[in-house]
């Protein structure tokens, strides 16, 4: 278990945004987590502690939402979407933990830029079965190198103009699927072990509570302003990844 009390400065944080995503109030920070926490760990490290925190969270979405879900459009996204958990764990395999920090950086400039530029519509027109698929095999890798497949999804889902629920559950039963598939090549990576996962365990009441703020933020806090910060904050550590792999 780690006990280095400057990995606790980033962990804390990174758990509380992994809580506050799921609860609904400003779903797409849980991205900021992975990336956060490689500021004191390796990228696949991070990765790894990051996912008990998020299958524990995906549970709890389900046991609500999971009846509301849009089987439909999940049958065309879910397939491209495990796809891309083979093309991640790929990266993984051949890419040093250095360079796979610098793509997870990339990764997090570019959904920042893009959705700064092309902030999702809901009336912008749904995507095509191409375009849905490759919005989710994106999501899939991005999701497996960093867990930040959330703006992929949210580009496919948003033009659909499902219903709340609906919404909610395919998004829902979207990432309980892929964030399971995660644990076997997690495995076979080396990057799940006792250490780790008690390291997961004792971050988990701070994911919890992480929910419980963010519940009490719906009523309190601007989501707008909640953004700047957390945009701020997706730019300073994709910013660091990238030099850090560059240097």
């Amino acid at each position: 278990m780690i006990t280095d009390p400057a990995f606790y400065a980033v962990a804390v944080p990174a758990a509380l945004l992994v809580g506050i995503s799921k609860s609904g109030f400003a779903s797409g920070i849980g991205a900021l987590a992975t990336p956060l926490l490689a500021m004191s760990v390796t990228v696949p490290q991070a990765a790894a502690l990051v996912l008990p925190l998020l299958c524990l969270s995906d549970v709890m979405g389900l046991m609500t939402l999971r009846r509301h879900a849009d089987w439909t459009v999940l049958r065309q996204l879910l397939p491209a979407g495990l796809i891309g958990i083979v093309l991640g764990w790929i990266g993984f395999g051949v890419l040093s933990p250095q360079w796979v920090g610098g793509l997870t950086g990339l990764v997090t400039l570019i959904f920042l830029a893009w959705n700064l530029k092309f902030p999702p519509q809901a009336d912008a027109a749904p995507p095509g079965a191409a375009a849905s698929g490759a919005l989710a095999l994106t999501s899939g890798f991005t999701s497996f190198i960093a867990h930040s497949g959330g703006p992929p999804i949210v580009m496919a889902l948003l033009p659909r103009h499902m219903a709340p629920l609906a919404y909610a559950g395919t998004s829902a039963v979207f990432f309980a699927a892929i964030n399971a598939a995660k644990w076997v090549p997690y495995g076979l990576l080396g990057l799940l072990d006792w250490g780790q996962l008690a390291t997961s365990a004792a971050l988990m009441p701070v994911a919890a509570a992480g929910v419980l703020i963010g519940i009490q933020a719906t009523k309190h806090v601007s989501p707008r302003w909640f953004y700047r910060l957390v945009q701020w904050g997706m730019f300073l550590t994709g910013v660091k990844l990238l030099w850090d792999a560059l240097k």
